[in-house]
């Protein structure tokens, strides 16, 4: 029997961060991980800077080099947006985004404003959303027909696709195609800690588990966001529950109800 071929066609392996949000207590105990600091490549699939420590994020991964693959996220348009329009003097709902888009430097924005909406390495399609747009909601529970339509337009040779954007980690089959979403670092719903995955023979999602008080304290002494400790007090300890996200997220999915899975 060969051997089975790894997601982008050798031995190797890939961490997935996604919606790191500008939770730097939570990025570090993920890239601290074992097998994070030994994958051959570490992909960060959007919204990584909107959050009460925007710079510090940005500038950490930044210095790992060549070895992140960055993917741009909605929330990552949004920050240059706010500075750079259409954005500026747009009500955002959240006041944290445009606040954040404040504290970043031009190389900051160009950074962010040049990231792609999609990157495929081997057989594996990483985008933020879905590979089509970088607000679109779909869901564990999401019909066949709705991902039919979401991954329309998807090369054939695409096996794989790491999409974020929701903050909950599954795993599931759509049309022959394994869909991933690793979760989030710093935003996570339904349960607390810093939530990642690892493709190489398969996909695992993990979580790293950190100390949240410790962690709200950091945040809070390390950012000027005048709500930094009700913003790090409310997402760090993910005070919102995936049931809950689930119903605020099912009518984006084409549903005029809520989730029944």
């Amino acid at each position: 029997m060969p051997p089975r071929r790894a997601f982008w066609g050798h031995d190797r392996t890939i961490a997935v961060l996604s919606d790191i949000h500008g939770v730097l207590p939570a990025l570090r105990a993920v890239l601290d991980e074992p097998d994070v600091r030994a994958a051959d490549r570490v992909v960060v699939t959007g919204d990584i800077a909107a959050g009460p420590q925007p710079r510090q994020v940005l500038d950490v991964l930044e210095a790992l080099g060549e070895r992140v693959v960055w993917v741009r996220g909605n929330a990552d348009r949004e920050l240059v947006e706010f500075r750079r329009g259409p954005r500026a003097g747009v009500d955002p709902g959240d006041p944290v985004s445009p606040w954040a888009a404040r504290q970043l430097g031009d190389a900051h924005l160009d950074r962010l404003q040049a990231l792609p909406t999609s990157v495929t390495l081997g057989d594996t399609l990483f985008c933020h959303a879905t590979p089509r747009d970088d607000e679109e909601v779909v869901l564990v529970d999401s019909s066949l027909e709705r991902w039919s339509e979401v991954l329309d337009g998807v090369a054939p040779a695409v096996r794989t696709v790491v999409c974020g954007h929701t903050h909950m980690p599954y795993v599931r089959l759509a049309h022959g195609r394994l869909v991933v979403n690793p979760g989030s670092v710093g935003m996570p719903y339904g349960r607390t800690g810093a939530h990642w995955a690892l493709l190489g023979r398969g996909a695992e999602l993990r979580v790293t588990g950190y100390d949240v008080e410790a962690a709200i304290a950091e945040v809070v002494a390390g950012s000027s966001y005048p709500d930094a400790a009700e913003w790090a007090d409310y997402f760090l300890r993910a005070r919102a529950s995936d049931a809950e996200a689930l119903t605020t997220f099912a009518p984006r999915d084409g549903r005029s109800g809520t989730c029944v899975q």
